[in-house]
């Protein structure tokens, strides 16, 4: 009878995320901005990853941080791309929010019409474009600035925009000389001037400082920062079957872009209008794509925590977050 209750046993536990799926969600929104961590998701929605899992799927955009911190509290979203300084501040304060994995490690540089600046000391008194004040990737360049001795408000003049592709525009239109971008804009604007009929009015610009490389050089550790990801939100948090598939689907997709970087484009291109599907391909060969569950990256964002946390608390809420931050405890979604 005890073996037979033991089998029972193990059975019901081997079934109970069919039973889970059986019956579907409403639906699941997935949002993200208008970069590359979001190319997986949509992905997903395209190829109908998750269509087991709810009966309609989408992706939205979101355009600012403040836009970002609404759809977290408001519950206009199931899982969101973020920073994931964004996602320990979020938690600390109360907000329901996981995260999920780290899938961008390194997608900032500096765009420059100088071909020679290869440090932030080389744009010293220079103006600098910087979009999302307070948010990365400000975050990164007054903390980078600050290890090697730099004074933000003294020896930088920094014109704060709304978003990387105000930035960008600057950049082509030359009301700028240089800007801080994530990709894909980096992309962008590089295509950009060397097009017709920009390219009679736009300067040519440079991929300058790679801020992956000054963060391995400065801290002395790999060149891989732990910037972004995807994380739960709302009530799908308490479904860890739900969000064992999004894990594996969200790792499957990066993986496809990876060796499918236009074809991936072009879906992007199709939800994110301001996008060509040339720069997004761009954008991943060069960014460090990979998808490690959030588990697996404490170590790494721990380390990052604290560098922000020394610069100012107020950027992860405070303090480090603890164990419920962390999800993404499935080995088996890292492609």
């Amino acid at each position: 009878m005890r073996r037979f209750v033991h089998v029972f046993g193990l059975l019901a536990a081997l079934l109970s995320p069919l039973a889970a799926h059986a019956d579907k969600l409403p639906r699941l929104v997935l949002g993200g901005p208008g970069a590359i961590v979001s190319a997986p998701l949509i992905h997903m929605v395209e190829t109908g990853a998750l269509a087991d899992l709810a009966e309609s799927v989408t992706f939205v955009q979101w355009r600012d941080p403040d836009q970002l911190r609404a759809m977290a509290l408001d519950g206009q979203a199931d899982v969101l791309a973020m920073p994931t300084n964004v996602a320990a501040n979020l938690h600390n304060r109360g907000a329901p929010v996981t995260l999920l994995n780290v899938s961008t490690w390194g997608a900032l540089w500096m765009v420059s019409r100088s071909p020679d600046r290869k440090t932030l000391a080389d744009f010293r008194g220079e103006e600098i474009a910087m979009p999302f004040r307070g948010d990365m990737p400000d975050i990164m360049f007054q903390l980078l600035a600050a290890r090697q001795g730099l004074d933000v408000r003294k020896d930088f003049r920094l014109r704060y925009v709304a978003t990387p592709v105000d930035a960008m525009q600057l950049l082509v239109m030359r009301r700028v000389d240089h800007a801080l971008l994530a990709e894909p804009a980096v992309s962008m604007a590089l295509r950009k001037t060397k097009s017709f009929p920009l390219g009679l009015v736009a300067p040519e610009l440079h991929r300058s400082v790679d801020f992956q490389q000054e963060w391995g050089r400065l801290y002395a550790r790999s060149t891989r920062i732990p910037q972004a990801g995807i994380a739960a939100v709302g009530a799908v948090r308490e479904q860890p079957d739900v969000l064992a598939r999004i894990e594996a689907a969200y790792a499957a997709s990066l993986a496809w872009c990876r060796t499918h970087a236009l074809e991936c484009g072009r879906m992007v291109a199709k939800h994110i209008d301001i996008l060509s599907a040339e720069a997004v391909s761009d954008a991943i060969g060069v960014s460090q794509l990979d998808a490690v569950p959030a588990m697996q990256a404490r170590d790494a964002l721990a380390f990052f925590f604290e560098q922000l946390k020394a610069r100012n608390p107020a950027l992860i809420g405070g303090k480090l977050p603890g164990d419920a931050f962390y999800g993404g405890k499935c080995v088996e979604c890292r492609p």
